[in-house]
């Protein structure tokens, strides 16, 4: 479907203003290097005039007719006559022209590398920060390799257009401006003839701008899904040998990455085909000079220093006409790639209400007619309705899918409940009205599966506390029952865990989680299914050390494991997103239902009734 113009022009507007919101702290640098580009564009432009001087007015003594500045030049350094004679005077200044040139040149690529650099900083700093605060629902429908590659290849991409091909822009307006200045004025015939290959340049370069867009965007999509793929398979890496999948999934690696090729090899084709048909007529375009500027010279319509001269400046047009034209292919990537960051940075962050409140949060816990649906999903909680006491432990049991989570994440608001879908309330404060970064620091969430980063046991539980010592860590791993094991490792708290912990065991995993809930000291806690890994002993005593030590908090825990919950003041059985069991243990035992018959199954009874 072919997008709208006012839609296209919009879009172009947003990227253009993010562009210049990334070049904040570099514009200065970059303007810098144009200049210098500048400088060394005229530089270019004085030296076959020099020659053009020297062979024509010092060696030929040509009568001089040249603008009053450079007659002022030539006079004062004794006249063309005295400049034939002393000839290494010419010398030295097309030595100078030279020196002028290299120092300008050396200025562009100082100030262009470090605004290059500035620029792609502060394109991975704001998309970083601006990722970290996008919402969970927005992670969770896009894929991580796609948006790696976007923080990646796409940033390099918009990087070099700018630093390649837009500070060149100035260069090659004068380079153009001024050739073809000095070329008309020795000899318009024979410029006429060299500019009539360029339109046609021109007018194919903007078709293929197209075409390469198109491509690129093809490349750069795909690219996407295979860092996708790969990062899933390395983070997967245990799973995929458990299961010897290893030659299905090279299979599935190698059939997109075959795919991936042949899109790079088809743009390849189209950009061959592009700088090939660009060399045939820069080809023909220089002979046609040659030929015509030899001949105008053999008529005398043309001096040996203008023919030396011209063909010079013929030789710069072409330059920056092909560059014109590699500047409209790039300019298609870059359009590309600056839509896919956009796409990015335009995703909305969260965000308080206005005048949301950082209230205490040791009050009951509410839960008003709470219903809620995924994206484009069927509704997985029905009208949910309960309080939790405040210090109060709240027992959660159902199947696999029922909502379990999901009611947690509501609560920490990973995931906002809409409006006219119920309420949450915490001391009878809507979580709504509530600052996000506060609610989240009173609330410590262990998640079904725990993620640790690649740094030390100490690191991972001081992670959100990080100027605990070492005796605070410590008495947060007694609580959660690791502080024996960690002990027994040759580095203790320093050992290093490796890519998402897997150096450690499932058990030791979970611990390291909940001690780094526990360290915070919350006045809410939340343990969804994090005592899965771990033998009953240990989860008794896990559950004994969080009724003495964090008995005013109030806690959440999630299991399918009856022990696990059996303590909890009360217990809630959700079935198909509603809650059908509500109770204590004792209670609920003794009622007809589906936590009688967990109950039965866990502990044997069942099976000895058989």
């Amino acid at each position: 479907m072919k997008e709208r113009p006012e839609r296209k022009t919009e879009k172009h507007r947003r990227n253009r203003a993010l562009l210049w919101q990334f070049l904040k702290g570099s514009k200065a640098l970059y303007a810098v290097s144009i200049l210098s580009a500048g400088i060394t564009a005229l530089a270019d432009m004085a030296e076959p005039q020099v020659i053009r001087m020297a062979v024509d007015n010092a060696l030929g003594g040509k009568e001089a007719a040249y603008s009053k500045p450079v007659m002022a030049v030539a006079d004062a350094l004794g006249g063309f006559a005295y400049l034939g004679r002393h000839i290494w005077i010419m010398a030295i200044g097309i030595l100078c022209i030279a020196l002028v040139r290299v120092f300008s040149q050396y200025i562009f690529r100082v100030s262009n590398t470090k605004a290059s650099e500035t620029l792609v900083k502060n394109m991975r700093d704001q998309l970083f920060s601006h990722i970290e605060r996008l919402p969970f629902s927005w992670h969770m429908k896009n894929h991580t390799g796609d948006i790696i590659q976007r923080c990646t290849s796409d940033v390099d991409t918009l990087r070099n257009f700018v630093s390649e091909q837009l500070t060149s822009v100035f260069r090659i307006v004068l380079l153009v401006a001024l050739s073809l200045s000095f070329m008309l004025s020795m000899n318009p015939k024979l410029t006429l003839i060299s500019f009539l290959p360029l339109p046609v340049i021109l007018v194919y370069s903007l078709i293929f701008y197209r075409k390469v867009g198109e491509g690129f965007l093809d490349c750069d999509e795909n690219e996407g899904k295979l860092s996708d793929m790969v990062q899933e398979n390395l983070t997967g890496v245990r799973v995929v040998r458990a299961f010897g999948a290893e030659r299905r999934e090279k299979e599935r690696f190698e059939a997109q990455n075959e795919y991936y090729t042949g899109l790079w090899v088809k743009l390849g084709k189209i950009l061959s085909l592009y700088w090939s048909s660009q060399d045939i007529l820069s080809g023909v375009q220089m002979l046609l000079v040659v030929v015509f500027g030899a001949a105008f010279c053999i008529s005398e319509e043309m001096t040996s220093g203008e023919y030396i001269a011209f063909l010079a400046y013929n030789t710069m047009l072409i330059w920056p006409v092909r560059m014109l034209g590699r500047m409209i292919t790039e300019m298609s990537k870059a359009g590309v790639s600056i839509g896919r960051i956009e796409e990015i940075m335009a995703a909305e962050e969260e965000r308080d209400r206005p005048g949301a409140i950082e209230p205490p949060l040791n009050g009951d816990i509410c839960f008003e007619h709470v219903s809620f649906s995924y994206e484009n999903g069927p509704e997985i909680l029905h009208d949910i309705s309960f309080t939790v006491k405040a210090g109060s432990t709240l027992g959660i049991i159902a199947g696999t899918g029922m909502g379990k989570s999901t009611l947690m994440y509501l609560l920490d608001r990973m995931m906002e409940l809409p409006d006219g879908h119920g309420r949450i309330t915490i001391g009878g404060v809507d979580i709504r009205n509530i600052k996000t970064a506060w609610l989240r620091k009173n609330i410590g969430f262990v998640m079904q599966e725990p993620f640790l980063f690649s740094r030390t046991i100490a690191e991972n539980i001081a992670i959100a506390t990080p100027n605990a010592g070492l005796e605070e860590i410590r008495t947060a791993s007694r609580a959660a029952c690791l502080d024996e094991t960690v002990s027994s490792f040759s580095k203790g708290y320093d050992t290093f865990v490796g890519e998402r912990g897997v150096t450690l065991s499932g058990g030791q995993k979970q611990r390291v989680a909940i001690a780094r809930t526990l360290i915070s000291a919350t006045p809410i806690m939340i343990f969804d299914d994090s005592l899965s890994a771990v033998d009953t002993e240990t989860d008794a005593r896990i559950r004994a050390e969080l009724e003495l030590r964090f008995g005013t908090a109030s806690i959440f825990l999630i299991s399918h494991r009856i022990t696990t919950l059996s303590r909890a003041d009360k217990i809630l059985v959700l079935d198909n997103g509603r809650i059908s069991q509500e109770g204590t243990h004792e209670e609920l035992i003794r009622q007809d239902g589906v936590y009688r018959e967990i109950y039965e199954i866990q502990s044997g009874i069942r099976e000895e009734a058989v």
